[in-house]
């Protein structure tokens, strides 16, 4: 049972990267998925969660309007798009699956976490 997180890299001020997280050893259509990320010095931090039963997305208001996040249940897939990318973007991101897509802000549900993938925005 594991979680894969890939699709990180450099990319400038104003571009875009799609992030996927692939799931094995269980089903996502059953469990709400969040992508966090962690800038040097901060704290994790959630920026989007989707509840793969029904498709319910929330964002964090530093993300909203840029970021878009989606599920391919068939694929068993989680996916970050990321536009309109910013320097204060930068962050190693992590998918993980939680239990409680109203809780989607509580980083003490979540019980299984991808490694995670490093996200440079940088000119």
């Amino acid at each position: 049972v594991q979680l894969q997180a890939s699709g990180g890299g450099l990319v400038q001020p104003g571009g875009s990267l799609i992030l996927s997280c692939a799931a094995s050893g269980f089903t996502l259509n059953f469990y709400p998925v969040t992508w966090f990320r962690q800038a040097p010095t901060k704290e994790r931090e959630a920026v989007a969660g989707i509840d793969v039963t029904n498709g319910r997305t929330a964002y964090a208001d530093s993300v909203k309007g840029r970021f878009t996040i989606s599920a391919d249940g068939g694929k068993n897939m989680v996916y970050l798009r990321m536009n309109s990318l910013k320097p204060e973007d930068t962050a190693v991101y992590y998918c993980a699956r939680g239990a409680s897509f109203t809780q989607w802000l509580d980083i003490r549900q979540y019980n299984l976490w991808g490694q995670g993938t490093l996200v440079t925005v940088s000119s």
